[in-house]
């Protein structure tokens, strides 16, 4: 009986140290398809023993829960599109905390109070799979989507629910002469896009776009140079020459996290060296510019066509998003 016991006691002190090595952080929005958050979580766990859970939200599902989990939170962070990580703090679902760095953080990346902060941005275009186009020439304009010959190629995701749907769309708004409180011209562009028989997921589609399944998508140019530099695939990026946006996603401590200290040790490494090279690698521009190297720089389209990307008022823009959906969503779906 006391070998037994020992036995036992053995067992579960292994089985303690086990858990106490991995301990859990849960983040809500960190798909591993999008922005290489597959690689960053592979090395927060290697780094520091907190195992994040793979969750394949977008960032308006992801707001949706952490306000209907407002009482009894589950996600210990979040990762938004900047929009959705200011309507989350005026809900009042995040925390306040200021990682490691915060000084050098950009005052336009990051809420005063902490409750949000940049890690990356990201310029919205066409990401193109050239093989797909049945030799359509590659669209260079807003307006080419329009054209016949792209008929049932062009895909955007969901701008009443996915954060890039609303940022392509807000670009393709301003391009054809909108505002920011003024989104009459993006919704009449969507409205003529609509008639050639578009493709809108709720969901990141970049293996479909791989696949050739969806030959042209509004998305990100970390994305396409993903397809292109890490896949092999035939894909090109392009700035509309009309004119595009860029837009910063962020990271948020949920307030009255179950797990708030394995929270903050996540958000601290991916501003971290290690974490921001990660998103540099990975074709995302770091919040933390000097951890991208010039080997993955020369990737990027010529800084000539990013003067074509503007940043906006991501508070305006924030403000706006609740309007916008509504009227996309009576109008244009």
């Amino acid at each position: 009986m006391k070998k037994t016991l020992t036995a036992l006691s053995l067992v579960g002190a292994a089985l303690l140290s086990a858990q106490a090595i991995a301990a859990p952080a849960i983040c809500y929005n960190c798909p591993p398809e999008w922005a290489d958050w597959g690689t960053q979580l592979k090395a927060i766990a290697n780094d520091t023993g907190i195992v994040v859970p793979q969750d394949n939200k977008n960032s308006g599902q992801a707001l949706a829960q952490i306000v209907a989990e407002k009482a009894s939170p589950v996600a210990d962070v979040v990762y938004l599109g900047i929009t959705f990580g200011i309507q989350a703090a005026n809900a009042d679902v995040l925390a306040s905390y200021k990682p490691a760095g915060w000084a050098q953080i950009p005052a336009d990346m990051k809420d005063p109070d902490g409750k949000w902060v940049a890690l990356h941005s990201g310029t919205i275009g066409f990401m193109v799979n050239v093989d797909a186009l049945n030799g359509a020439p590659v669209p260079q304009s807003w307006d080419d989507l329009l054209k016949p010959e792209y008929k049932g190629m062009v895909g955007y995701l969901d701008p009443a629910s996915a954060f890039v749907g609303y940022a392509a769309a807000t670009a393709a708004n301003l391009a054809k002469g909108g505002t920011l409180e003024n989104v009459k011209p993006g919704i009449e562009y969507f409205k003529k896009l609509s008639k050639n028989s578009p493709i809108v997921p709720k969901q990141t589609a970049y293996a479909r776009v791989l696949s050739g399944e969806i030959p042209i998508l509004l998305d990100y140019d970390f994305n396409a140079y993903r397809a292109k530099y890490k896949d092999n695939a035939n894909v090109a990026f392009v700035i509309p020459k009309e004119g595009s946006i860029r837009v910063p996603y962020v990271i948020s401590l949920v307030k009255n996290a179950p797990h708030a200290s394995e929270g903050k040790k996540v958000i601290d490494y991916v501003l971290s060296d290690r974490g921001q090279a990660i998103w540099a690698n990975a074709w995302l521009r770091p919040v933390r510019e000097s951890a991208m190297t010039a080997a993955a720089k020369a990737q990027f389209l010529p800084d000539s066509d990013y003067q074509r990307a503007r940043t906006v008022n991501y508070q305006q823009m924030a403000a706006a998003q609740k309007a916008f959906s509504t009227q996309y969503l009576n109008e244009v779906k």
